[in-house]
């Protein structure tokens, strides 16, 4: 258990020693503290091409001093770290309460030989079906509905958004809710002679994905759509009930079982995401997510930046009681990312029992938020530079713009990003109480050359990771989640009207005539 006896605990006993430093302070004792707390991680612009993108992590505005690195490095040799990265990308069994592999990585060429080839050949069926549906084969497709949810709708929506705004070969539109009105927002915004509907449920069992397909098949018909069924792609870990539902197994894509939802836009969840991009766009985020990959393998202790940000997410959660993390994105395209962020982070490190199913010791994921630069600024900032809540914060935003506006656009924007993690360290002291901001107020920054595919793969291999890593220095397993069965199970029984249930919701069930 952490906090225990153990070798753990005597690493969180050092790091709760610690003396408290203000960022001033670190920044005036070490004149490189910039270069030393900055990761670089670099890939090819082009196959093949000697030329490097890439993205830059400034983590020197967090509290992270030489002294609590140190112990977070002996932390995370105590958690086991290299051996649980190991058995990660060499397909042991991670997922201990579920007893299988996280095979994620092998999606995008990182993981055992049999993996990866596996996942390559799903990613050729894959890009062969994209490409016949993009030269005719299944008659003229302009719109793309793509049903799924959790990770299945999050991942592909935010690619879609984040990539399909000027090259769209496909207009894809997402769609998760159960609510009819998100289902018919997308009919009214598409010619059904021309639409192809995906699914994507990991078991194909889904009710509110399963439900959304039914009605959108019930659309095609009811508009004169000859072979609706014809129209279906399927994207699941379940393809024989796929081919059970009525989807022809030449459309049915597969993804291994032991990806999970939430880690599953590199396999054929991203589907749509190719069918709007392309494939050769779609193999750059892979490549990207890839770069990540290999440095998150290769580098130690705090050389890894995904680690190195499970270090900051550690000091503040653990150490420092912060109860949330916030994220704002200074650029539209990734305006949905704090959303998929929220599902990576709080379904896979939600958790109150370690691996062993001791009862973990302390605070484990943070509730994580956030927003869009700048209207944020005009929301939430003003909790930020002077509420009593402590929140770390992170920044994200692409040096070259996504419009063709005029330069001031984009300079502003960046102007803005930069001045207020600025402000936020330095603060700014006043004879007047109300116009006094404390500073000393934490962020991280992360800028991409460009918010292209391969950027945007390496942010979420980026993030993917940190999640692991945070999972391994808690000790707990951050590849199941069990909390959302019970509210399920729960609806199952208001639906079959056998529960035994408390008299609120008996009484909430009468009003909405449930009951």
């Amino acid at each position: 258990m952490i906090g225990s006896g153990d070798e753990q605990g005597k690493a969180w006993q050092a790091l709760r020693a610690l003396e408290n430093r203000s960022l001033a302070a670190l920044f005036a004792e070490d004149p490189g503290r910039v270069e030393a707390m900055t990761r670089r991680i670099g890939w090819p612009v082009a196959p093949d091409s000697e030329l490097q993108a890439g993205m830059v992590i400034d983590f020197s505005k967090t509290h992270l001093g030489p002294d609590a690195l140190t112990a977070f490095e002996k932390l995370a040799e105590a958690a086991g770290f290299a051996a649980a990265r190991e058995a990660l990308f060499d397909g042991g069994i991670i997922n201990v309460t579920e007893g299988r592999a996280a095979t994620h990585g092998a999606l995008r060429g990182s993981g055992t030989p049999a993996q990866v080839e596996e996942a390559d050949a799903l990613l050729a069926r894959m890009g062969m079906l994209v490409e016949a549906i993009h030269e005719g084969a299944l008659g003229e497709v302009r719109h793309c509905i793509a049903i799924g949810i959790g990770g299945s709708a999050l991942g592909p929506a935010l690619a879609v958004d984040a990539l399909a705004r000027d090259l769209a070969m496909v207009d894809v539109h997402v769609v998760s809710n159960i609510d009819g009105l998100a289902l018919e927002q997308a009919f009214d915004a598409c010619d059904p002679a021309t639409t192809l509907i995906a699914v994507a449920s990991k078991t194909f069992t889904t009710i509110e994905t399963m439900t959304n397909a039914t009605s959108a098949l019930k659309w095609l018909a009811d508009s004169g759509v000859s072979d609706p069924g014809g129209r279906v792609v399927a994207l699941t870990a379940s393809p024989e009930k796929a081919v059970e539902w009525g989807v022809d197994e030449t459309r049915v894509l597969p993804f291994p079982e032991s990806v999970g939802g939430r880690y599953s836009l590199f396999s054929s969840i991203g589907f749509p995401v190719a069918l709007a991009i392309g494939m050769d766009e779609f193999r750059a985020m892979l490549a990207g997510a890839k770069a990540v990959d290999d440095h998150f393998r290769q580098n130690e202790g705090r050389a890894n930046a995904p680690l190195l940000a499970a270090f900051a997410d550690q000091f503040y959660t653990r150490l420092k009681g912060c109860q949330t993390r916030a994220v704002f994105a200074y650029d539209e395209r990734l305006a949905l990312l704090p959303d998929y962020l929220q599902q990576l982070e709080m379904e896979s490190n939600g958790k109150s029992v370690t691996i062993d199913g001791a009862t973990v010791d302390g605070p484990t994921a943070p509730i994580t938020w956030g927003g869009v630069g700048t209207d944020a600024q005009h929301a939430v900032f003003q909790l930020l530079h002077q509420g009593t809540h402590l929140v770390p914060v992170d920044f994200i935003a692409s040096i070259a713009p996504g419009d063709t506006l005029d330069p001031a656009h984009h300079r502003t924007l960046l102007m803005n990003c930069l001045a207020q993690g600025a402000a936020l360290m330095a603060g700014k002291p006043s004879d007047d109480p109300a116009r006094a901001y404390s500073g000393d107020r934490p962020s991280t920054t992360i800028l991409v050359d460009d918010c292209d595919a391969a950027a945007f793969g390496a942010l979420i291999a980026f993030h993917e990771h940190r999640t692991f890593a945070n999972a391994v220095l808690m000790g707990i397993n951050p590849f199941d989640q069990f909390g959302v069965e019970l509210g399920k199970a729960i609806a199952n029984q208001i639906d079959s009207g056998e529960g035994d249930f408390d008299p609120s919701t008996r009484a909430l069930m009468a009003a909405a005539g449930l009951a």
